[in-house]
Parts: structure tokens; C-alpha cells; sequence
């Protein structure tokens, strides 16, 4: 059985307030906790992604920087492919006092700090490749379970406008993590131990203002091996919406890594611009002012209109648009522009794709599970991007052949939209 809201939205029929689809829109302190949130995770996420993993590499070897941050970056994110969907499934089963999401903002929060702080004195290699992953393994944790709590709290006619907030989250994440970099002046250990204290500022206001939904023991189904370990295949032919949604997402995201991955590189060794780590931090202000403003623009238009797919095909061929940029203008006042157009695309994308995916998800009672799958569309790329970016810089062409590859990329994910038939 469904039903239909005043702006014609179906919701099932509610069972107990953790499983039911949410009918009230949230209020202003629970939205300030989940931009908090993503701007703490974010932070220590990209402020190594971006600068101090590839700083570290060149400490290690000069040489065979690029290397390195591919191995490291690689692993991590295979890593993360496992935490998302892990611990989506663990708090969609929690029936803790805290609620089911809290527990694992917690402990994947404190996990992600202990890698951080490690990282600040790995001594070889191989030790910061573990401490990276034990980063990714503990960011993503808590990730997943953040956004899960949308889904679980969000009415449908309201996921727009709060996919953009949390985007702005997500995006001043980025901003803050490329600042910390630039800060430091290559003090990466120093910039690491920064970031670990961001991601543990940003999770303490969501520990006392998420709200987070009891779960009744009842509702939780009997758990066996089996049926934990099927629950992480979700049927294309049963769900082909849930499925050309991933698929959209995991191409987009393939391209926009491809664009960002050796930004740092780029424009020492292709710009040829004098201090990289800085114009790292004023691309990214650039591309995190106008994604803010596209992101907040861009989710209320679409919860106003009821739409979704257009928004999602005009996002990704703008993001495609700015790696062509790049491509055919490997200078400063190119790469400024790459990074304005980039802005304006991902911001509309981040939005507009997530409120698309929570409308998907095949159930209420496995919300965690499943947006952690949606997640690794997120992750994956991170592992294919290196994969893909490595030869394509040191042997087939360098940064031309790189960007012009993402942007195809990119497009495809903007085709295969057109494919999902239970969303406009």
C-alpha cells in the first residue's frame, strides 16, 4: 500500500518511526549537524587526497611520486568499497539507545582520527598505505551512516534542498581540507594532525542534534551469514532504477576523479605555475564557491519543479565540459576556468543526484545498506581512476589524453540517466 503527498509523491504505508517514510521536514539544527558532519569528513578526507598524500609521496621518492599516490590512493579506496556497505548494514541493524546511525559516526569518526595522527609519522610506504586505508575505513563508516539518516529523515519532498545543504557540507569539506594543506607549507605531518582534529569537531554537534531513530528490536530481521552476505547484491532486473542509478553515479564520478587526482601535478609540471600547492587551494575555493551556490540553487529548484533526471544529464555534461578545459588549455587562466565551470556543474550534480538516489532505494529497512552500495559509485572511482590516470599521464599522452578521457567518461554517466523510468 502507498500514499501520495500534496506534491505527489508516493510513500509507502509507515511501520515503526525507524522504518516509516519521514512526513515532517526536519529543522534547521538537525540540517546544521549534517553539513557539520560532512564537512568534517570531508575535510579529512581531500585535505590528504588533494595535497599532503601527494606531498608525503615526493618525500619518499621524488621519482616515483606518481606511483605512490596511485598505490596509496588505490588502496584506500578499496578499502572504502568494504566500510561503506559494512557499516550501512551494521547500523541498519543497531538498536542501541543512541538510535541506529550514531554509533557508527562515533567509532567510524575515532578510527579516522587514529589513521590521521598515524599518517603524521608513517616510515615507509607500506605504512602509509595501511594508515590510509585505516582513514578510508573509518571516514566511510561514518559516512555511511550519515547518509543513510537522510533517507531515514528527510521527506521526499524536502531531499533536494537538503541534498544541496549536505553538498555545501561536502564541498566546504573540500575547501577547509585544501586550506589546511596550503597552510601547513608542506608540513604534512602537521596538516595530517589538523585534519584528524576537523573530522572530530565536525562529528560532535551530530552525536547531540541527529535525532536518530530508535530501532525496535522486532524490526530487526534474524541474522544469518548467508542472508548478511546476498544482502550486498542488489538485483539490476529486479531494481533496474536502483541499478542505472549506480551506474550513472560510478561514471561521473570516474570522470570528475580522473580531472582532480594529479590536479597537484598538473600544475607544477603541465601549467608550470610556481607554488602548486597553492594554486591547488585557489582552484578549489573557485570550484567550492560556485558548487555552494549551485548545490543550495539547484536542489531547491528541483524540489520545486518535481524533477530530477534533467538537472542530473545538464550537470554531467557541464562537469564533462570543464575536463575538456583542461584539456585544450593547460594554462593558469584555463585551469581557472576548468575550475569555475566545474563548480557549476558538480554543485547542480550533487544535489539533484543524490535526492534522485534516495528515491530508489529498494528499502526502508535496509536504507543503510543500500545507500552504502551507492556509496562505492562513489569509492570504486577512486580505485579505477589511478588505474586509468597512471598510463594515460606517463605513457599515452599525458594530461590531454587524461581529460579527454574523463569527459567521455563523464557523458556516458549523463546517457544512462535517461534509463531510469520511476523518477522525472
Amino acid at each position: 500500500m502507498s500514499r501520495k503527498d500534496a506534491a505527489g509523491y508516493h510513500h509507502p504505508e509507515p511501520t515503526h518511526l525507524a522504518l516509516a517514510e519521514p512526513a515532517v521536514n526536519v529543522r534547521p539544527r538537525w540540517i546544521l549537524s549534517i553539513v557539520l558532519v560532512n564537512v568534517g569528513i570531508n575535510a579529512a578526507f581531500f585535505g590528504p587526497i588533494q595535497v599532503l598524500l601527494g606531498q608525503q609521496a615526493a618525500h619518499f621518492s621524488e621519482a616515483d611520486k606518481e606511483g605512490i599516490l596511485a598505490l596509496v590512493t588505490g588502496a584506500g579506496a578499496a578499502m572504502s568499497l568494504v566500510a561503506n556497505p559494512l557499516f550501512g548494514t551494521f547500523s541498519d541493524r543497531t538498536v542501541s539507545r543512541f538510535g541506529r546511525r550514531v554509533p557508527w559516526v562515533f567509532i567510524g569518526a575515532l578510527l579516522g582520527m587514529a589513521g590521521l595522527l598515524g599518517l603524521a609519522g608513517a616510515p615507509t610506504v607500506a605504512a602509509m598505505a595501511l594508515l590510509w586505508c585505516l582513514v578510508q575505513l573509518g571516514c566511510n563508516g561514518a559516512l555511511a551512516a550519515t547518509t543513510a539518516a537522510i533517507p531515514d529523515q528527510v521527506p521526499v519532498r524536502q531531499r533536494g534542498s537538503i541534498g544541496g545543504l549536505a553538498s555545501m557540507g561536502t564541498v566546504v569539506g573540500i575547501l577547509v581540507g585544501a586550506a589546511i594543506a596550503a597552510a601547513v607549507a608542506g608540513n604534512f605531518p602537521l596538516g595530517y594532525v589538523i585534519c584528524a582534529v576537523a573530522l572530530g569537531a565536525g562529528m560532535i554537534p551530530y552525536l547531540f542534534l541527529s535525532n536518530d531513530h530508535v530501532l525496535d528490536p522486532a524490526d530487526r530481521p534474524p541474522f544469518t551469514w548467508v542472508s548478511f552476505a546476498k544482502g550486498f547484491w542488489i538485483s539490476p532486473r529486479l531494481y533496474p532504477d536502483f541499478g542505472w542509478a549506480w551506474i550513472t553515479r560510478f561514471l561521473v564520478n570516474v570522470g570528475n576523479h580522473l580531472v582532480t587526482l594529479y590536479l597537484l601535478f598538473f600544475l607544477s609540471d603541465a601549467v608550470g605555475y610556481e607554488n602548486p600547492e597553492m594554486g591547488v587551494l585557489i582552484l578549489t575555493g573557485m570550484y567550492s564557491i560556485l558548487t555552494l551556490v549551485t548545490a543550495v540553487i539547484g536542489g531547491r529548484w528541483t524540489d520545486r519543479v518535481g524533477r530530477r533526471k534533467p538537472f542530473v544529464i545538464a550537470s554531467s555534461a557541464i562537469i564533462a565540459s570543464a575536463a575538456l578545459i583542461l584539456a585544450f588549455f593547460p594554462t593558469w587562466p584555463g585551469a581557472l576556468a576548468g575550475a569555475a565551470v566545474l563548480g557549476i556543474g558538480y554543485g547542480v550534480y550533487l544535489a539533484v543526484d543524490f535526492a534522485l538516489l534516495t528515491q530508489v532505494l529498494p528499502s526502508a529497512a535496509s536504507r543503510g545498506k543500500d545507500m552504502g552500495v551507492i556509496n562505492v559509485a562513489n569509492s570504486l572511482p577512486q580505485v579505477i581512476a589511478p588505474i586509468i590516470a597512471w598510463p594515460l599521464v606517463t605513457i599515452l599522452g599525458g594530461y590531454v589524453t587524461l581529460y579527454v578521457v574523463a569527459a567521455v567518461i563523464g557523458l556516458l554517466g549523463a546517457v544512462f540517466v535517461v534509463k531510469i523510468k520511476g523518477v522525472d
